[in-house]
């Protein structure tokens, strides 16, 4: 696939829902092939997430130019969300997609109800994703999900008093 010559570093960032007219072009997004070690494809994510009723995905524009995929996994009863699954397609990389899209996502999380932590888990190797969540401020737990070390990012909770 080729870059999209009308995306620029000022195109507008979204997340939208992934319909049936546009989960072909969301599987084709791919990172480079030194960062496939660090998060699954879109299309097996899509796959995965069927079997989950706490899924929640979204494709990632610039402009109307699908450059990302996110998936949350949503646990309000414990408070907490984890971000799952996040790629910003090779093709523009470096452009700030990912920044702006993770704002979006930590937003969207902070205006669900009692909403506490977003969490999130990376390879520890060299060229994973820890500096790009840390920049983000999420730090690292000291815990680890199987060969994953766990961040978080503590919220600005959105809590009603449950008197």
């Amino acid at each position: 696939m080729k870059v999209n010559p009308e995306v620029t570093k000022e195109s507008e960032v979204s997340i939208r829902d992934i319909t049936k007219d546009t989960c072909w072009e969301i599987c084709q997004l791919s990172v480079s092939d030194k960062q496939k070690n660090f998060v699954d494809s879109a299309a097996e994510s899509m796959a995965e997430a069927n079997f989950y009723d706490n899924a929640w995905f979204q494709g990632i524009y610039a402009d109307e130019e699908p450059v990302g995929f996110l998936m949350l996994d949503s646990r309000p009863s414990e408070r907490k969300y984890i971000v799952w699954r996040f790629l910003i397609d090779s093709r523009y990389q470096g452009m700030g997609f990912g920044r702006t899209a993770l704002r979006l996502l930590i937003a969207y999380v902070q205006n669900q109800e009692q909403a506490a932590e977003l969490l999130t888990s990376v390879v520890m190797e060299e060229g994973g994703p820890l500096g790009f969540y840390e920049k983000s401020g999420f730090k690292l737990t000291g815990e680890y999900w199987g060969r994953e070390a766990v961040m978080k990012l503590e919220l600005k909770t959105n809590m009603k008093d449950p008197k």
